[in-house]
């Protein structure tokens, strides 16, 4: 006789010895195979809910580019802020590196990198790298920080933005005076100033501006450029010879991205200078006016918030910093023999003693 298989033999495990199976037997191995199909399915059910639970679900990762000069440390508040509303490296953003510290004769190259691989954002970090970008792409939101976006041709209004690209304008053109203003104020009877500056931030209808102002108010302003790290020393140098008595820092990526060498720079030409940014107080800076530079580079990653939850650039008003403040550094005034106005000390929002 052929013999006869259990239900056994669908789990591949063979009875020699099976009795003929009556239709009894077969109904209650249905009914093993229900209640088995149920507490599978049931089991399935609350591993998913527990996998969902633990924070294992599939998430998409946005992309972030970057074209910028200073170092990937430097945007570090950036990327604190970006936690903070739950984007996180490494786990739901992803960051391409290859943007950071870009030279300037390297900005159109690398943008035209950075558009190949269609990242959500691409961030830009100061005027020239927003050029480069907004000449590669119109179609990929751009997000960053530059003097005067109006005036640079970045943007149509501050109100209504259009085109694919918004930031912060960090009103360098609207406080070009004010530092001037503090600049005298700090060093009674100055006459000669040198602004230095970057052509490639700083436009000729900008130094026009600023050279006619600081004529109105009885300074003789010179002009020196310095459009790589390698051209500072010598347009400080340049100043230095020929006899200038304090220096205007104006606004520039390329400046901060090597702001230690230009601080140390400026005061071993022992020459009194302005600079833009509060923070340089910290690392010798004599006096500065500006924006937080911690504080608008966590307003631009607020922006790439709204970004990345659907908003168009065109969209999003230009913001401007909410907080201007004024740093003295007594260390290097003492250092460089002056006396800070008792005016000035009483206007400054921070004193570094």
């Amino acid at each position: 006789m052929v013999p006869s298989y259990s239900f056994a033999r669908e789990t591949n495990e063979v009875s020699a010895h099976a009795h003929p199976r009556r239709c009894g037997d077969r109904m209650t191995a249905l009914a093993s195979v229900g209640i088995a199909s149920r507490r599978a399915l049931l089991l399935g059910s609350s591993t998913a809910l527990l996998v969902a639970r633990a924070g294992f679900t599939q998430e998409r990762v946005y992309q972030l580019g970057f074209v910028a000069q200073p170092t990937k440390r430097f945007y570090a508040p950036l990327f604190d802020e970006l936690r903070r509303h739950g984007f996180i490296e490494g786990k739901n953003l992803g960051v391409d590196p290859r943007g950071f510290e870009t030279p300037i004769e390297r900005l159109d190259a690398v943008a035209a990198e950075m558009v190949k691989v269609r990242p959500d954002v691409i961030y830009f970090g100061g005027a020239a790298a927003a050029r480069a970008v907004k000449r590669a792409t119109s179609a990929i939101p751009l997000v960053g920080a530059s003097d005067d976006m109006i005036r640079e041709g970045l943007v149509d209004s501050f109100a209504h933005p259009g085109g694919n690209i918004t930031g912060v304008s960090i009103l360098a053109t609207e406080l070009d005076g004010k530092r001037l203003e503090l600049l005298s104020e700090m060093i009674p009877g100055v006459r000669r100033i040198a602004a230095l500056t970057d052509p490639g931030t700083t436009p000729p209808d900008e130094i026009d501006a600023v050279v006619a102002l600081a004529r109105s108010r009885g300074l003789d302003l010179s002009i020196y450029r310095a459009a790589s790290a390698e051209d500072i020393d010598p347009a400080i140098g340049a100043a230095q010879t020929a006899g200038v008595q304090s220096i205007d820092v104006m606004a520039s990526a390329l400046f901060n991205a090597n702001r230690a060498r230009l601080i140390a720079r400026i005061a071993e030409a022992k020459l009194p200078a302005m600079y833009q940014w509060p923070e340089y107080g910290q690392d010798g800076a004599l006096i500065s006016y500006g924006p937080s530079l911690e504080g608008f580079i966590r307003q631009t990653a607020r922006l790439i918030v709204k970004v990345f939850h659907g908003a168009r650039p065109a969209d999003l008003p230009v913001e401007q910093p909410s907080r201007i403040a004024l740093v003295i550094n007594l260390r290097t005034a003492k250092a460089l023999g002056l006396t800070v106005p008792q005016s000035l000390l009483a206007r400054a929002d921070e004193l570094i003693e």
